[in-house]
Formats: structure tokens, C-alpha cells, sequence
């Protein structure tokens, strides 16, 4: 096991790291520990392992194990080609108390493409399934679509700031878990929606890495790729008025796909741009862009999740 990964496993939060006005840890050492759990232990040829944060919830956030996958992955690849899209499915919640083992499957290795396969297992069962896909950079045509006229990240309130005490009581344990990934809700947050009744089935925040990060690009494709599973499905729940930990709720991410259009970093400022397109079956689809702060569309998101309402 890596120190770093050794750390992530055996150490909480720093006692030192930087807290919000509310208390709850942020700042480049929180980062760091999401770094580390991005360095994963190579077991064997083709072959990780990765962990989990001491203090988890009852199940892998699938945020983690889709980077960390990412990131087993793109170590079977040359460094020249960087990945173009992915596509996952979860199978079975991840138990964060013990380790993940990601087994790669060297698919293709072309002239311009690279694809490769990879499991994630637990108790020798597959949790976790992942296709990447990666290419040589080239030139071609070009264009996009234009980014949403919204507020500035440096304008809008962290989470912290909009919790009042009522819905800290309610939602505490959700938005109060530590942060490395700093987001600014640009459209009404979903907790308050719950407050004030269904709208339209649309979710924006900004959200960046809260430190800088190493000039290494997959490190930063595999951070988008852990922060893609927050906040997505927001924009089905707003349109119900309803939210994660009330007792009418209950979901999980399904599958995953994303697409990476242009280099960007991933300790910038990018929006979030969410909206759902259907809900039905029990299932409710989402599809989300990243722009980067100066308009270009780095990224395209697409997820279907599990979601049970209960009276």
C-alpha cells in the first residue's frame, strides 16, 4: 500500500485542515486526502486496490470508485493519450470498510485509440463495471455550444452559508461532511426546493477542487470524474420537492457516461450545468456540462439513478 493510500485509510480529517464558518472541514489537506485515495496500490500487473475515507458513509461514494477505476485505467496507458469518454455501471454498493480491488482489461491498444475495461471487486464480487476509452491528440473541426449566462462563483454563498438551522437539523449529515470540492449552487439547492415546493428539473452550481493539484491530466480528469456524481441528480429531485435523507427519497447512481471535450483543470472553477430529461420506472435521468469559467464546454455528463419515493 502507498503511504498516501495508507494515510487515507488510517487517518480521518487533519485536526489542522481549514474549517468554514460552520465548522466543516475544507482547504488543500482535505483535498489531499482525496488525492490519496486516488493513488491506488498496484497489486499485480493490471491489477489496484484502492480504499476508502475512514469516516464514510454506509456505502462507496460513486464518485470514488468511478475515479479510482479511471485512474487504474489510465495507468495501462501511455501518457500521450488522454481519455476521451467513459462509460459505467454500478453494480452493487461498495463497503467502505474494506479495500477495492480494480482488475484492468487491456482491450485495444491502436495507432490513435487505447480502450481498456476495468472491474471493481469486493468480497469477490464485481461492485463496480467501467469501459474508458483513450486517444492521441489531433486536430479536427470544430465547435460547441455556448455557456449559460450565470452569477460568478465568487459571488454566490457556500453551502454552509445557506443552512439554516431548521434544515442543518434536517440535512446536517449530508452537506456537513468534509469538502474537497468546494460548490456554489447557482440555481435554488434541492434542500431548500423540499422547503418551498417542485420546480423546474433543472440544477447549476460551480464547483472546483478546494487546493491546487499536480499538473498531471489525468489526475484532473479523474477529480471531474469523482465531483460528476454530485449535485447531478439534484435536477430530478427539484422537480418532485424532495431530497437525499428525507424519508420520502431513496437512490442511487445506476450508470454513468462522460464525455471530455477540451483540456481544463480540475482545481478551477467549472459549471455545472444539470437537467433531467425524464423520470419514470422508478429511474430518473440526468445529463450535465462542464464549461470552464472562460465559456468552454469541457465535458458532457450522463447518468440514470435509482429513485424511490416512499410516503
Amino acid at each position: 500500500m502507498t503511504e498516501a493510500a495508507r494515510l487515507a485509510a488510517e487517518s480521518g480529517v487533519p485536526s489542522d485542515a481549514p474549517r468554514t464558518a460552520d465548522g466543516v472541514p475544507h482547504g488543500q489537506r482535505v483535498l489531499d486526502r482525496l488525492v490519496a485515495l486516488l493513488d491506488l496500490e498496484k497489486v499485480e500487473e493490471d491489477i489496484y486496490r484502492g480504499v476508502s475515507p475512514r469516516h464514510s458513509p454506509v456505502r462507496v461514494f460513486g464518485g470514488q470508485v468511478a475515479g479510482q477505476a479511471l485512474v487504474a485505467a489510465g495507468r495501462t496507458v501511455p501518457a500521450d493519450r488522454g481519455v476521451h469518454s467513459l462509460h459505467a455501471y454500478f453494480i452493487r454498493p461498495g463497503d467502505p470498510s474494506v479495500p477495492i480491488v480494480y482488475q484492468v482489461d487491456r482491450i485495444r491498444d491502436g495507432r490513435s485509440f487505447t480502450t481498456r475495461r476495468v472491474v471493481a471487486i469486493q468480497h469477490g464480487k464485481a461492485i463496480f463495471a467501467l469501459s474508458a476509452s483513450f486517444q492521441l491528440a489531433e486536430e479536427g473541426i470544430e465547435h460547441a455550444e455556448e455557456m449559460p449566462d450565470v452569477p460568478a462563483p465568487e459571488t454566490l454563498p457556500t453551502n454552509g452559508e445557506l443552512l439554516t438551522p431548521e434544515l442543518r437539523e434536517k440535512f446536517g449529515h449530508i452537506i456537513d461532511r468534509p469538502r474537497p470540492i468546494d460548490i456554489r449552487y447557482v440555481s435554488e439547492p434541492p434542500w431548500l426546493s423540499r422547503e418551498t415546493g417542485p420546480r423546474d428539473a433543472r440544477n447549476q452550481v460551480w464547483m472546483r477542487a478546494d487546493g491546487v493539484l499536480a499538473d498531471d491530466p489525468l489526475l484532473h480528469v479523474c477529480v471531474l470524474a469523482y465531483a460528476s456524481d454530485m449535485t447531478l441528480l439534484d435536477a430530478v429531485l427539484a422537480r418532485h420537492g424532495v431530497y437525499w435523507g428525507t424519508d420520502k427519497v431513496m437512490g442511487a447512481s445506476l450508470d454513468h457516461a462522460m464525455w471530455f471535450h477540451r483540456p481544463f483543470r480540475a482545481d478551477e472553477w467549472v459549471l455545472y450545468d444539470c437537467a433531467s430529461p425524464s423520470a419514470s420506472g422508478g429511474r430518473g435521468l440526468a445529463t450535465g456540462r462542464f464549461f470552464s469559467q472562460d465559456g468552454k464546454l469541457v465535458a458532457t455528463v450522463v447518468q440514470e439513478g435509482l429513485l424511490r419515493l416512499h410516503e
